[in-house]
């Protein structure tokens, strides 16, 4: 236990799936975080429930003006900002190119992507007082393959867009020793998959060589290594906890 002690982190899209996940492993081990959502009601319960190492913001991830009263709760609550875990997101519509709108496709891309340029934008100042830093972008296999099981342009091309913010940030920071990586989830047991499958494996399984859907803990063990001291030596890079599927 431990290893994020004496470390701040604002975790988006807290309040359930793998961002609720990521909290509860980031308490667990010693990190004080700034939980966001666009549910309060569950946001403030699960912070509640945290302790005194956790609290609640509820944010919009796709306003800009909304991630400075997030960074200004994490100063003044826990004294600065460490990590980032850019984990909110959308499947948004299933749909082919030519039958999603122009609505759909840029609130996919606003939650999926711009986010995910607004929270570095906020907490880089932060981080760069701090002398330090850890982002963590949450993308999808979907950001490393278009044939991944679903039609969704918007998805895809929001995931391949973090993939590529995450290296440009990365390049840029190194210097500042403020890590950025991206993470890869495959199918993983979460809201946001039961209600694009309808399922807990059936046909999924046959496209996973591991043959079983993942837990969300599964994936927030990789996210806390990133965040930790003990991957010092990684950034600017893509990690996929896919079970196998990318591997062919």
């Amino acid at each position: 236990m431990g290893r994020l002690r004496g470390k701040v982190a604002i975790i988006t899209g807290a309040g359930r799936g793998m961002g609720q996940s990521h909290a509860r492993v980031f308490v667990e081990q010693g990190c004080k975080v700034v939980l966001t959502d666009l549910n309060a009601e569950t946001g403030n319960a699960i912070a509640a429930e945290l302790g005194e190492n956790a609290i609640f913001v509820e944010q919009d991830v796709t306003r800009l003006e909304s991630w400075a009263s997030v960074v200004s709760a994490a100063q003044d609550r826990f004294g600065g900002v460490d990590i980032l875990v850019n984990n909110a997101g959308i499947l948004g519509p299933l749909a082919t190119t030519q039958d999603l709108s122009e609505a759909e496709y840029l609130t996919v891309c606003a939650v999926n992507q711009h986010s995910v340029f607004f929270g570095m934008k906020a907490v880089l100042p932060a981080m760069l007082t701090r002398g330090r830093g850890s982002i963590v972008n949450i993308s999808s296999i979907a950001g490393m393959a278009a044939n991944y099981g679903f039609p969704s342009l918007a998805y895809v091309a929001s995931k391949f867009a973090v993939r590529g913010m995450t290296k440009a940030t990365a390049m840029e920071y190194g210097k500042h020793n403020i890590r950025v990586n991206s993470v890869h989830p495959g199918f993983i047991q979460t809201p946001m998959m039961v209600e694009a499958t309808d399922e807990v494996g059936g046909e999924a399984l046959a496209q996973i060589p591991l043959g079983r859907i993942a837990d969300p803990r599964e994936v927030s063990n990789l996210v806390l290594f990133l965040a930790s001291d003990e991957s010092s030596y990684i950034t600017g890079a893509e990690h996929l906890v896919d079970a196998g599927m990318l591997a062919h």
